[in-house]
């Protein structure tokens, strides 16, 4: 999988994806990580990316120009290839869990950060693909919200982690909040870890992890429950614990 950032801070890019899973990932050419200096595609002696808005007003505006001429460039390098382009914006599709998974399909991705007061409207209207956002809060620029996206993605290609059932489990991608986690050791000071994981009975670990995932899934995030791919078991216990509760 070929992933390609364009913004005005790359160092800020290559310093996380360097590092630990992300960094042995990009070695082992399991996905290729690109942070794309939008300065390299301006035209002017000073490598201007931004300027002021029409009508006034303050904060500053990402000229259309760069960020054109950035992903024509990495989009004719790309074979033929129809890559998906990503605007981060506050105003976007809400990055989930099932984005991620989406996302993960696809062969080549572009993001484009924005800063300042965002980008030229053009930018949107024209070339991105999708407008994404990580959350309902603005941030100083679209680079912690693209660092997000890439570790949540390459996460799920195989190879990346070392347990390819990892992200099976994760909270939500089974429409569950995950089980609590416990290791050793199984008594620290004088807390202990529930029995039933010590056991070795697969069977009775396995239901016991389901019925912690649905509890807490209940206590926390109720409105998952609605889309969530329920057993009519799942379906008894959650009347039970909502009878306990009550």
């Amino acid at each position: 999988m070929r992933i390609e950032i364009i913004t005005t801070i790359p160092q800020m890019i290559e310093a996380v994806a360097s590092e630990s899973i992300l960094g042995r990932a990009r070695k082992r050419g399991l996905i290729e990580v690109s942070a794309v200096n939008l300065r390299d595609f301006t035209s002017d002696r000073h490598r201007t990316t931004d300027d002021a808005p029409f009508g006034g007003g303050p904060g500053m505006v990402m000229k259309p120009e760069p960020v054109f001429a950035a992903v024509e460039s990495l989009v004719s390098r790309g074979a033929g290839s129809k890559p998906r382009i990503l605007l981060m914006t506050p105003q976007g599709r809400r990055f989930d869990q099932k984005f991620a998974e989406e996302l993960s399909g696809e062969s080549h991705v572009i993001i484009i950060c924005g800063r300042y007061e965002g980008v030229d409207e053009r930018i949107r209207e024209h070339l991105a693909t999708d407008e994404v956002s990580i959350g309902d809060y603005v941030l100083t620029g679209g680079e912690l919200a693209s660092l997000v996206i890439l570790d949540a993605v390459s996460r799920l290609i195989p190879g990346v982690l070392g347990d390819e059932t990892s992200p099976e489990t994760d909270s939500f991608s089974s429409g569950l909040l995950e089980y609590p986690q416990y290791t050793r050791p199984a008594d620290f000071r004088g807390l202990k870890a529930p029995e039933v994981l010590l056991s070795g009975n697969h069977a009775e670990v396995a239901k016991w992890r389901r019925v912690e995932a649905l509890k807490r899934t209940l206590q926390r995030r109720p409105d998952l429950l609605e889309s969530a791919p329920l057993s009519d078991e799942d379906r008894r216990l959650l009347r039970e614990f909502e009878t306990e509760t009550s």
